[in-house]
């Protein structure tokens, strides 16, 4: 794809990247991963754009990548030989598929909570001929995946008896912890859910079973997971590009991207709309941030347009370009084919977002 010469070609709406700014974050979690037993295994699921991937293993300090999709390894399998689906794989054809990964002579693991899950994993790879690896999913707080802790050892056996998969280890996350803005109350939260994983890993090692990796954590938690001992891996991810949410918290990386749009109407002197919806940006976390325009804020979000109150005497044209900071990372990120790459205002690179959407009704 050729890329435009200046943020001013750029078509919108668009997502726009501050590379100094990312590199910036990625060299700040790798130094923080350099000290301690704990290492970083990133989340691809951030950004899933294999260019960002390739820089944040060159950075050091990972383990391998996290990916929350059979599709997102299968874009990453090519350049890393170590990946973990952080997520139950279901179904004949993607774990037909993880087995293939792991024919290429990857080193893949995936998570598992149910004996329905384990069987799919363990006849799909059995039949493939190729082993692969589980870690045994544990609830630590948080209402989604996992088995309650005291029910991982008995999980553990069953995947340690399987043909065709081998016991890793486990892995829980604490993503009802890593979004409390409070440092004090976000570290009692974090501690408590990762004390649950861990009474789970002292289960599965005194029933005689492996337990080589432990792998937790997330952006917001990061530096209070990866300090803790016993865990060997976090899995975080939003801190690459950041967002909304997570800048509101006290953990220093710097906001990397933006949707950008084009004011498209500027119907009364109080309001502007651009061209940057929730098809362009999504509010799950709440409206986006405008960016660099004083007394600017969302005042809602439609399916393409984005209404900005501004302050009466806003110089703010049609024509003009504004920025906003999504809430959410990951979901915008999926709206989108492409992220446009800045050097300043000047456009270096054009990098594909290779596993947005669902590959998988694509293949």
């Amino acid at each position: 794809m050729t890329a435009p010469h200046t943020v001013a070609d750029i078509p919108t709406p668009a997502l726009i990247l501050d590379v100094a700014a990312m590199q910036a974050n990625i060299e700040r979690m790798a130094e923080f991963f350099r000290e301690g037993a704990c290492k970083l295994r990133p989340h691809f699921k951030a950004h899933k754009t294999p260019e960002i991937a390739r820089r944040q293993l060159a950075a050091g300090s990972c383990t391998g990548l996290t990916c929350a999709t059979v599709a997102e390894a299968e874009a990453v399998a090519d350049f890393c030989d170590d990946i973990l689906i952080a997520n139950e794989v279901i179904g004949a054809d993607k774990t037909a598929r993880v087995a293939t990964i792991a024919s290429r002579g990857v080193d893949i693991k995936i998570a598992v909570d149910s004996h329905e899950g384990l069987a799919m994993a363990g006849e799909a790879a059995a039949t493939a001929g190729v082993e692969v690896g589980v870690l045994v999913d544990v609830n630590v707080g948080m209402p989604r995946c996992g088995v309650q802790p005291d029910a991982a050892a008995e999980l553990a056996s069953r995947v340690a008896e399987t043909p065709g998969v081998r016991l890793r280890g486990l892995m829980g996350y604490e993503g009802h912890a890593v979004g409390i803005p409070e440092r004090e109350k976000r570290e009692q939260v974090t501690r408590d859910a990762v004390d649950r994983l861990l009474s789970a890993v002292s289960a599965v090692r005194d029933a005689g079973l492996p337990c080589e990796i432990v792998s937790a954590g997330g952006t917001g938690s990061y530096d209070i997971t990866g300090r803790i001992r016993g865990v060997t891996e976090v899995q975080a991810g939003s801190y690459t590009l950041m967002d909304g949410a997570y800048e509101k918290l006290d953990i220093s990386f710097r906001q990397a991207f933006w949707v950008l749009g084009t004011v498209i109407s500027r119907p009364a002197p109080g309001l502007c709309v651009t061209d940057s919806g929730h098809k362009a940006c999504t509010e799950d976390h709440g409206n986006p941030d405008v960016d660099g325009v004083e007394g600017a804020s969302i005042l809602f979000l439609s399916d393409e347009h984005a209404s900005i109150t501004l302050p009466p005497e806003s110089a703010i044209a049609v024509g003009d370009r504004i920025r906003l900071v999504p809430s959410h990372t990951d979901p915008t990120i999926n709206l989108h084919d492409v992220i446009y790459v800045l050097e300043g205002d000047r456009v270096t690179d054009v990098w594909p977002i290779a596993a947005r959407g669902y590959a998988e009704q694509r293949r």
